[in-house]
């Protein structure tokens, strides 16, 4: 019997994904873009250079059973209309009724986190645990929920949000309006400004002072560098110790690119989490890498369509 194979999408604040998925979890192709996210309006733009990715594929269209999609947030959930802080040309844009209108086959969308946290639970570090928290650190820091074994959406689908959990009381100020979330201070772009208002790469452009940049620069030993990673980890540690005591979690699975700094990055993440968690339930939660690496946004988007009666509670 012939597989089916799903058209998996990721969208993230700098980049684009597209990939062909099989119904076990295999990336049979993918492609890779930077996310051309012109600064304001052209949302249109946004969405053909989508399209020519997918058309870059050798999987013929009408092979696909449905279209799985992961975009960062908020977006109106189930209806797809997304509003991405990192993407600011897509406001309420009708992304799943766009596709739709081209693919002709089901579409379902979510959060990118929580198609990471999908993707971890059904193929990645989560296997044969019921109760998961996926999490995304990159261009923002997201999550998503997995608790008896099925996918948690919320009210409106942003169930997981821990990005946008208060980790500081006084700073920063995210740009979601709030005070002292953890996206605020632990995401890729944010803790780079942090580290060049102390001093980091001063003189050097914008495109230099990234959060890859940020982690080359902690492996050379460089302090201020250092010195970031261990804010990064701290806050995450604060994040999830509040999540594995609210929802009573396993396993905890971090991928997006500032995961790739490993123990500069974990072990603050593990010394502050296991400072704060004192509930005997709470700490024998596992913080992992996530397991699939940069396919896990493809799989979990391919398990929607996939897999609805684990990952799929809308329509």
């Amino acid at each position: 019997m012939q597989q089916r194979v799903v058209l998996a999408i990721d969208i993230g604040g700098t980049k684009l994904a597209v990939g062909a998925v099989d119904e076990e979890g295999r990336v049979l192709e993918s492609r890779r873009a930077p996310n051309p996210n012109p600064p304001t309006g052209d949302g249109e733009s946004l969405l053909q250079s989508l399209l020519a990715l997918i058309d870059e594929l050798e999987t013929d269209r009408e092979s696909y059973v449905g279209v799985g999609i992961g975009c960062g947030g908020p977006m109106r959930w189930p209806s797809g209309e997304v509003s991405p802080l990192n993407i600011p040309s897509w406001r309420d844009f009708p992304l799943r009724e766009r596709l739709a209108a081209e693919f002709k086959r089901p579409v379902h969308i979510h959060n990118d986190a929580v198609c990471v946290a999908v993707a971890e639970h059904w193929r990645g570090s989560g296997v044969g645990v019921d109760n998961v928290l996926g999490m995304v650190v990159s261009t923002g820091v997201g999550g998503g929920l997995i608790l008896g074994g099925r996918l948690i959406d919320g009210a409106s689908g942003n169930a997981g949000h821990i990005g946008h959990t208060i980790v500081h009381e006084f700073e920063p100020i995210c740009r979601c309006g709030a005070v002292g979330c953890l996206e605020a201070i632990a995401s890729g772009p944010n803790l780079a400004s942090w580290a060049h208002g102390q001093g980091w790469r001063v003189g050097h452009s914008l495109e230099q002072r990234s959060g890859l940049d940020l982690v080359e620069d902690a492996r050379r030993g460089d302090p201020i560098a250092l010195s970031a990673m261990r804010r990064a980890g701290r806050a995450l540690g604060i994040g999830i110790a509040s999540a594995t005591t609210l929802c009573d979690l396993e396993v905890v699975a971090i991928g997006g690119g500032l995961s790739q700094a490993g123990p500069l990055l974990f072990d603050p993440l593990e010394a502050s989490l296991r400072e704060r968690v004192g509930l005997e339930y709470a700490r024998s939660v596992r913080v992992v890498p996530a397991g699939l690496g940069q396919e896990s946004g493809l799989v979990g988007a391919a398990a929607l369509i996939l897999h609805p009666e684990r990952y799929w509670s809308a329509d």
